[in-house]
């Protein structure tokens, strides 16, 4: 990846070229090398989906809107990201020097975000491949198409498991899916009920014994029955250095009144750029809400003493340095590192 100045100078010369600039811009911030590891990592998912559908009988396995694209082709996929930014350069709207940031942060961040999805969903088909056994059932879900994002699952004012499974000699297994998410809501009274799952921190997999079909129990904290197990997937050589903000608990509730007004407020600024008025910044006082910042490894150990599961596990693509490993293992998490695609390693 490259920095801005290096971004800047890749829009002027995608520029002076006369190149389709968006693709253009693709290849000299990305580069072939990156999309062909990006390539190989979508085959080597595609290539496990489609074992674990022929295991299990699934006739179909959804994804969400975003990672769906990726998939596809993820080139084409970024290249959707850079449209906007491009029309505005296009336009004059914005400067060369404007660009080359911009688009850069939005391609890094589109792709890393969907090869962490890709990562975690891998660890999550690797997981179900080695539970199959001769008499395993679907319990759920009941037609047999797997779904592996949970766009629009809580409008019911519940949350599905992605998957239920009756193993022999293991019992019911219910899996879950980056969650808990929040539930639909109509007035202040829903809102601030259901506050606590908009903040609530989200592992990548929770997995729990029996049939479970709702993990919602608002008056609790967190607001959700007590999982057996949590999984955490970590795709990146370094997942332990990085650092990001949890706002989780700490973040203040929204009224719907308040909920609705920044939602005017964000149709108006896009009205308003179109315009070519002044840009006003509909979400400050979201931003202003507390949140604290933690690396990656400290998130982990939140994630084990919030929800306080029986066991918690890491998996992570690459070895873990030992000083880690322990501070993890220290914390009664279970440590499965260098992994890479290796769905053997995930039979343990």
């Amino acid at each position: 990846m490259t920095s801005n100045e290096e971004a800047i100078e890749c829009t002027r010369k995608c520029i002076e070229r006369g190149e389709d600039i968006s693709l253009c811009f693709i290849n000299c911030v990305i580069g072939d090398e990156l999309l062909l590891e990006a390539r190989k990592w979508i085959d080597v998912f595609k290539d496990l989906t489609m074992k674990v559908s022929k295991l299990y009988g699934f006739t179909n396995v959804l994804f969400s809107r975003e990672f769906g694209s990726f998939i596809r082709d993820p080139r084409l996929h970024l290249r959707k990201k850079l449209f906007i930014y491009t029309h505005d350069l296009h336009r004059g709207r914005l400067k060369p020097e404007d660009y080359g940031p911009r688009a850069a942060a939005a391609l890094r961040t589109s792709l890393r975000t969907n090869l962490r999805t890709l990562y975690q969903n891998w660890a999550f088909m690797g997981i179900i491949y080695n539970l199959y056994r001769d008499g395993v059932y679907v319990v759920y879900p009941e037609y047999k198409v797997l779904s592996l994002e949970r766009s629009g699952k809580q409008r019911l004012r519940w949350i599905p498991p992605n998957l239920v499974l009756d193993i022999p000699g293991i019992g019911s297994l219910s899996f879950f899916i980056e969650v808990p998410r929040p539930l639909a809501w109509e007035d202040s009274s829903d809102l601030r009920e259901s506050w606590k799952l908009y903040t609530a921190l989200r592992p990548d997999i929770m997995v729990y014994g029996g049939r479970v079909m709702d993990i919602v129990d608002i008056n609790s904290n967190p607001p959700i029955k007590k999982p057996d197990i949590i999984i955490e997937c970590k795709e990146l050589i370094d997942w332990y250095a990085r650092i990001r903000d949890v706002r989780g608990p700490l973040a203040k509730p929204l009224t719907a009144e308040e909920w609705r007004n920044l939602w005017i407020q964000g149709l108006w600024d896009g009205l308003a750029d179109v315009l070519g008025v002044t840009r006003r910044e509909a979400i400050e006082e979201v931003k202003k809400r507390k949140g604290i910042r933690l690396n990656e490894v400290k998130i982990v150990e939140l994630y084990r003493s919030v929800y306080n599961p029986k066991e918690m596990i890491l998996i992570s693509k690459y070895g873990v340095p030992n000083e880690i490993r322990r501070q993890l293992e220290g914390h009664d998490i279970i440590v499965i590192d260098n992994v890479g695609f290796d769905i053997d390693a995930l039979s343990e």
